[in-house]
């Protein structure tokens, strides 16, 4: 057990609510990463932005998590678990607060980077405070526990941000979190015992501050890129030059320095290096394709915010269910199997949205929904078991962080990307499927065509460009949904590079769950 301020008797009989208070936090947190989806719509009309441009919203939190989670257990060894947890608590609360307030698209962006710089260190050092009040034979369920709690924010996110969104306003999406932040705040400050300080610790600040530039200037680029017209801008330019000079330096002193942020040994693992392409592929095709599912429903379809959350919530149930399903079958079906199962109903669920039209019927996005949750269900427990199996236990802890940092820039690349060709892709089918708007096409010559869609007259020339507009958005979505199955396809093979563990190396899949 980690070195803790207190006799085990104490912990044993305050543990419940050390449970309950640090169940919380992880609560708020990960209701996160999907509660602002289904508002976005109504926060781009208050904020005045573009489809892609409040994109931003979401990889802004993404990028500031993945950046901080790597430091976190360092932060905690120099400074107390328990202070570095409060103040991540109550800076995460006050970001939300004025993610609240933000009145324009420059200001809830940097508020959100704010709530994903304090938000990333609440996960990690909850697991480890976990690992500190429960024996090792009590872990499985407390871990869980902690499992489901992680979970729960792809499942509830949707539903209540609809929710509160149409009854309120798509300001309460956040200031939810300040009664569950103060509630977990208190509870953690008065139950919660400080660790000893670590005056030894030390942080590769010079990898750090690489890494953290590249991953900036990288996401820039892709959020950027589109709007400024790529290359032909210099802002473009000067953004893609930093961000391959960082990650070359960061690369040459990886390899030249002792301690490196970014261990060099690693990469020695094949089942780590393989998981770590692996899960970055998986963090672009979920979040992505969530991304796309809100503007779907709401704009192309027209549901009401609250329905779009409901049909979108199946997706974490899916998970859900099929993690503590696969958690069963670990150690008894080889987990590459299991992985295979988890990619082929990705892309099964990929490969049904690319025939979707606005017509599509809401059981069919429920059941999509549902599958392609599934599909993660068998993915995400799995690929952590395979990744840390292998792994020497001194090097854990820095796979961990490395792990989820893959998995959160793979989620704010994949969002970034899907984002851009979108925009790219409705400009450049609008333009097609205009080339057959003419007053030779005999199609005009139908009774209907005439009177409402007459390319003759001012007002059937603007019904004509709304017909042409929802139609290369169609077509634009259905190539983002090729893209996103075509990479679940293409991931397949590197199931066959992943060894089997033997015997006696399964660990604990929770061991890098976040």
């Amino acid at each position: 057990m980690s070195n803790t301020a207190v006799s085990q008797p104490f912990i044993i009989a305050n543990r419940g609510a050390i449970s309950a208070c640090i169940t919380l936090a992880v609560i708020m947190q990960a209701l996160d990463t999907t509660i602002a989806n289904v508002a976005l719509p109504y926060i781009q009309g208050s904020v005045a932005a573009s489809a892609d441009q409040i994109n931003w919203v979401l990889t802004s939190y993404i990028v500031a998590a993945a950046i901080m989670t790597p430091p976190s257990a360092f932060l905690a060894a120099k400074f107390g678990r328990k202070r570095v947890l409060l103040t991540a608590i109550a800076g995460f609360v006050v970001a939300s607060v004025l993610c609240g307030l933000a009145q324009s698209l420059p200001q809830i962006v940097g508020f959100r980077l704010l709530q994903g710089l304090f938000g990333a260190a609440l996960i990690p050092l909850s697991q480890a405070i976990l690992f500190d009040i429960y024996l090792p034979e009590e872990r499985g369920p407390a871990m869980a526990l902690f499992g489901v709690a992680v979970m729960v924010g792809p499942v509830l996110g949707p539903v209540i941000g609809g929710w509160l969104t149409d009854k309120m306003s798509w300001r309460w999406v956040f200031y939810i979190n300040v009664p569950i932040g103060v509630i977990a705040f208190a509870g953690i400050m008065i139950f919660v015992t400080e660790t000893k300080i670590d005056f030894s610790a030390k942080l590769d600040w010079i990898g750090f501050g690489l890494l953290s530039l590249g991953i900036l200037t990288l996401q820039l680029f892709l959020d950027r890129g589109e709007q400024l017209d790529w290359f032909s801008s210099s802002e473009i330019v000067i953004e893609a030059i930093i961000c391959a000079a960082a990650f070359y330096l960061l690369l040459i002193h990886t390899f030249t320095t002792k301690n490196a942020f970014v261990r060099p040994e690693l990469f020695k693992d094949r089942n780590f290096a393989v998981s770590i392409l692996f899960i970055f592929i998986i963090g672009v095709t979920y979040l992505a394709s969530l991304a796309l599912m809100t503007p779907y429903l709401q704009t192309l379809m027209g549901y009401p915010v609250t329905t779009a959350g409901i049909v979108m919530g199946p997706r974490g149930v899916g998970t859900m269910v099929c993690m503590l399903i696969v958690g069963r079958l670990i150690g008894r079906v080889d987990t590459r199997y299991l992985l295979l199962a988890g990619l082929g109903l990705t892309a099964i669920a990929m490969y049904e949205m690319t025939g979707w039209t606005p017509d599509v019927s809401q059981w069919t996005i429920v059941r999509v929904g549902f599958i392609q949750g599934a599909g993660l269900g068998f993915l995400f427990v799995p690929l952590t078991t395979v990744a840390f199996a292998t792994l020497p236990a001194h090097l854990r802890g820095d796979g961990t962080g490395l792990y989820n940092l893959s998995r959160n820039i793979g989620s704010s690349v994949g969002i970034s990307i899907v984002s851009a060709l979108l925009t790219e892709n409705i400009q450049a089918n609008h333009a097609d499927i205009a080339t057959y708007v003419t007053p030779f096409n005999h199609n005009f010559d139908a009774s209907a065509a005439v009177q409402f869609l007459n390319p003759f007259k001012a007002g059937g020339r603007a019904l004509l460009d709304g017909v042409i507009t929802e139609q290369a958005t169609v077509i634009s979505y259905i190539d983002d949904f090729k893209l996103l199955m075509l990479m679940a396809l293409l991931a397949m093979p590197l199931v066959f590079l992943l060894q089997k563990p033997k015997h006696g190396q399964e660990i604990e899949h929770h061991i890098a769950m976040e």
